[in-house]
């Protein structure tokens, strides 16, 4: 998670993680700017190898909690991860939530390339 989470123009600072049903993660990220950004959850849902729901909430607004599914499938030898995040709060808070996982994603596949 540190060497690929978050968009191109972050890097992981910390990150947490107890990935089982009611255990919670967090991970912090610093902007090229200098900005800093934690974002935390709870895991709702897990079946390995094909399914992870987790609730996701920035430090800075937590009443604006959403939703993350990730859902893995074999295909041959690859894998196909798709992810969606519901609940948004608003379309600013849509587009910069897909700048973001598209970068994360992009990051992941690098990550294993």
């Amino acid at each position: 998670m540190m060497q690929w989470f978050g968009p191109e123009n972050v890097v992981m600072k910390e990150a947490e993680c107890d990935p089982r049903v009611g255990g919670r993660f967090r991970a912090v990220m610093i902007e090229n700017t200098g900005d800093r950004h934690e974002v935390g959850g709870t895991y709702l849902e897990l079946v390995p190898n094909e399914k992870l729901v987790f609730s996701w909430s920035w430090i800075t607004t937590p009443e604006r909690e959403s939703q993350v599914t990730v859902t893995l499938k074999s295909d041959g030898d690859e894998t196909i991860l798709t992810l969606h995040h519901a609940q948004l709060f608003d379309e600013a808070s849509r587009a910069g939530h897909e700048r973001g996982w598209t970068g994360s994603l992009n990051k992941l596949e690098e990550f294993f390339a």
